[in-house]
């Protein structure tokens, strides 16, 4: 593979990635807009956000053994075009009833831009280089935070709320062919796959037999989990208990942003000199001693808007290390069930991030310290998870589990 196929693929993946964080940050912006429009309230409206995150928990455990048995392109396809449909439905939603349908839908479609990019990953590149190509996805993904929103806010001002479902409709058609034009088909159908209950529930069984995944994937899960805590708390904190402007607000989740993506691509000059496993428990590591220092400093009163600012910055740019290196160590065993192994750590990270996001708005809390309890508590299970006793970090070990399950095909 030369150079420029190679940045054509990475990038079509990391933009079949952002599909998903995108049809939920450009949207978040037009609750207040929607609720007036369809005569409901705001937290009626919140209901199509919730239907999206089970949309996505749900497709990512069907299009899995989907990828497995029909290769990686028509499920891909298929699911963009489910995704493309919804879109149109949620453009002509007269009530919020079928708007909340049809972001299930959407989610149900749009998930296999999560899962099969992972998979892809898994197949066309060398073990080694999975993490810096996650690395590189991230840089793609992290325009999703930084722009959405404003984005989002921009054309709901002046066109509508409509008019971001009819963007994202327009971007997922043009990615929708560049899959079909320029992404090539990295495996080849299984026809011996079964796609009946028993066989599917035996090959999920399969993959999460295998403790390196279990472990890399529900330490990502749990780490991740204290960014959609972030999302769900941070307008709270900051704009009511801070007083910052929505401009201001704005301004901050791009800086906290930013340095997710700064640290991404640091992870992979780290790459050359250290492993996954290595940077994995370390940046847990510091993340737990921030988050401790976050719930601590929220605790005794001691936090003002900066101090806040910088803690959540460093803590949240953590994840510009967890995410690459452990979906890199938990796709690494797998080279016959990438899709099974992708869709079930995809449906980790989305389901502790909704109990995390839901532990947040249940708390119903007028401080801080709910977000930042649960932040600091999604980091120390993670690092318990990894440093636990019996399971072997050291990189000379990681490489043999990967080579063992290479050579017997799982």
């Amino acid at each position: 593979m030369n150079q420029k196929n190679r940045s054509l693929i990475i990038l079509i993946l990391g933009l079949l990635s952002a599909i998903g964080p995108f049809s939920i940050d450009m949207f978040l912006p037009g609750f207040p807009a929607i609720a007036k429009d369809l005569a409901v309230s705001v937290d009626m409206v919140a209901y199509s956000l919730a239907s999206f995150f089970i949309g996505v928990c749900v497709g990512q455990i069907i299009c899995g053994p989907l990828l497995d048995r029909f290769g990686r392109k028509i499920p891909l396809c298929v699911g963009l075009l489910i995704y493309l449909l919804a879109s149109i439905g949620c453009i002509l939603s007269k009530t919020v009833e079928m708007l909340i349908i049809m972001r299930f839908f959407q989610a149900l479609g749009g998930c296999v831009g999560m899962v099969a990019p992972r998979a892809i990953i898994r197949d066309l590149f060398p073990v080694e280089e999975n993490a810096k190509i996650f690395s590189l996805m991230i840089l793609i993904l992290g325009v999703s935070p930084i722009l959405a929103p404003s984005a989002g806010s921009y054309l709901i001002a002046h066109f509508g709320w409509h008019s971001v479902f009819i963007t994202l409709l327009i971007i997922t058609i043009l990615i929708l062919l560049a899959v079909i034009f320029f992404l090539p088909e990295s495996k080849q159908p299984d026809t011996q796959y079964s796609l009946k209950p028993a066989p599917i529930l035996k090959k999920f069984y399969q993959v999460l037999k295998i403790r390196q995944f279990r472990v890399y994937a529900l330490t990502g899960a749990l780490s991740s989990a204290g960014l959609f805590a972030y999302l769900s708390g941070s307008p709270f904190v900051f704009m009511n208990l801070f007083g910052t402007t929505a401009q201001q607000y704005g301004i901050i989740f791009s800086i906290i942003a930013s340095g997710l993506i700064t640290c991404s691509q640091l992870n992979n000059f780290l790459l050359r000199k250290y492993t996954s496993a290595q940077i994995s428990i370390v940046t847990l590591a510091v993340q737990t001693s921030i988050g401790i220092l976050l719930f601590l400093g929220t605790l005794l009163g001691r936090l003002h808007l900066y101090s806040t600012i910088a803690l959540m910055s460093i803590f949240l740019s953590c994840q510009g290390f967890t995410f690459p290196n452990s979906s890199a160590l938990s796709m690494a065993p797998f080279t016959k069930n990438a899709g099974s192994a992708s869709a079930l750590m995809g449906a980790l990270q989305m389901g502790f991030g909704a109990l995390a996001s839901a532990l947040v708005g249940f708390s119903n809390a007028k401080t801080a310290l709910p977000l930042t309890a649960i932040m600091a508590g999604c980091a120390l299970l993670a690092l318990v998870i990894l440093g636990g006793p019996g399971f072997n970090t050291k990189a000379a070990h990681i490489r043999e589990v990967e080579q063992a399950y290479a050579n017997a095909g799982e």
